[in-house]
């Protein structure tokens, strides 16, 4: 079957030194571009992370230090890698809350700011979880009955993961063969501000913490009761795509309190 588009899908994968999107990097990146007549573009980088790839993760994926140390940096790809993706619609297995945050925190450490907002996102694995329940491997083998050789590979799980969607809209009635759909049915109904979900939008439209002391109470309530917390958070450990929304947030307050002298 071909997927039904009115844009380029691109499905994409990436292998990391760890899994804090904060402080862990890119070492391997795969983009599989699903073009509107059906044909794919692909590329596959090994990228050096300039720091030590975990044991852990090592474990899991089996790249080592040794095997990116003479691979470009991030830095020297980013704009490859955004003019791949550009104007495309974006697919790939848990990239909402991860993938897709840490893309954006490379990308930015990159001085590059993409809009992550104007794109469909199709998360196979929230479309998996809410109808099956299972991992990349059982969905690969429940979908597509094959053995999912090389897993953790980043070049392998994407590939395997268009499989997979494809597989899916055979499979449920549910889905409609259209990126519009497949995005808000994969989205698990979160609507957040940032793209890690440290802020949402409550039912209200309220911008509002997903997390702590303050989770569910909006920003300008906090502000008015803690204006501090909001430093706090601009000098702590949370991806710089969030630190901006923060940042953007202090400067709408300070200016409406301006006006209001």
């Amino acid at each position: 079957m071909q997927l039904r588009l009115k844009k380029p899908l691109v499905f994409f994968d990436l292998e990391t030194t760890g899994l804090s999107i904060t402080n862990d990097r890119i070492i391997e990146i795969c983009l599989l571009k699903i073009n509107i007549d059906n044909s794919r573009d692909i590329k596959n980088w090994l990228i050096n992370p300039q720091i030590p790839i975990s044991e852990e993760s090592i474990n899991i994926h089996g790249i080592t230090n040794e095997k990116v140390k003479n691979q470009p940096l991030f830095k020297e790809i980013a704009e490859e890698i955004v003019n791949f993706i550009k104007d495309c619609d974006l697919a790939g297995y848990n990239l909402i809350k991860f993938d897709i945050p840490l893309l954006a925190e490379e990308l930015l450490r990159s001085k590059i700011e993409f809009n992550f907002k104007n794109c469909n996102i199709i998360d196979v694995q929230n479309i998996f979880h809410k109808l099956e329940k299972r991992t990349l491997e059982a969905a690969y083998k429940f979908y597509c009955n094959k053995i999912l050789e090389n897993a953790h590979s980043a070049k392998t799980d994407t590939i395997a993961t268009y499989e997979i969607l494809l597989e899916q809209i055979k499979k449920y009635d549910e889905l409609s063969n259209n990126v519009d759909s497949l995005s808000k049915f994969s989205k698990n109904d979160l609507n957040f501000v940032d793209l890690a979900g440290f802020i949402r939008y409550n039912k209200k439209g309220l911008e509002v913490f997903s997390f702590g002391k303050y989770k569910n109470i909006s920003l300008e309530n906090i502000w008015k009761k803690n204006p501090g917390y909001f430093s706090w958070i601009k000098n702590a450990e949370f991806p710089v795509f969030t630190k901006i929304i923060i940042d953007n947030f202090i400067k709408k307050m300070n200016l409406i309190e301006k006006f209001k002298e």
